[in-house]
């Protein structure tokens, strides 16, 4: 009997070592895994903002061939434009940075499509391509004061 509970010792001892030591050892897998190659993924950062005080309007037609960019500076002020004409040749593309220094004005170029508010302090840019000869008129489409109705401008595409 002694000997009976020796053996079923010895039998519960091995089992327990062998139940331990199989489950610390890493597990080998039966079959190959399978590899995705995957691409990386590009991060970017995103584009600065443009100032909160900046807009932008592009307007394009199409069927034209750009042959520079023409850029101005135009000024809104109580009762003018700055500069008041505005010489391009056709097909330049044109970038027109407006700014009211004042109260809010319009701007209005009805021959290209463009019609923009202009409020106090900020910049709007307005980008288009000449695509037609003449003399063509802007004006202010916000009333601004007694002065309003003299204040205008002219494209001329040559």
């Amino acid at each position: 009997m002694k000997r009976l509970f020796s053996i079923i010792s010895l039998l519960i001892i091995l089992v327990l070592v062998i139940g331990v030591v199989g489950c610390s050892q890493e597990k080998i897998p039966t079959t190959q895994p399978t590899s995705q190659v995957r691409e990386p993924v590009k991060v970017t950062s995103p584009e600065p903002a443009d100032e909160p005080t900046k807009k932008t309007i592009v307007k394009e037609t199409a069927n034209t061939a750009v042959s520079s960019v023409k850029e101005f500076n135009v000024v809104a002020t109580q009762w003018k434009f700055d500069p008041g004409t505005i010489k391009v040749k056709q097909g330049d593309k044109v970038k027109l940075m407006i700014k009211s220094e004042d109260v809010p004005h319009g701007f209005r170029l009805a021959d290209f499509d463009i019609s923009e508010r202009l409020n106090p302090g900020e910049t709007v840019n307005v980008e288009f391509t000449a695509d037609k000869k003449g003399t063509f008129n802007f004006f202010c489409s916000v009333p601004c004061g007694a002065g309003h109705g003299t204040m205008k401008g002219q494209l001329v595409v040559e």
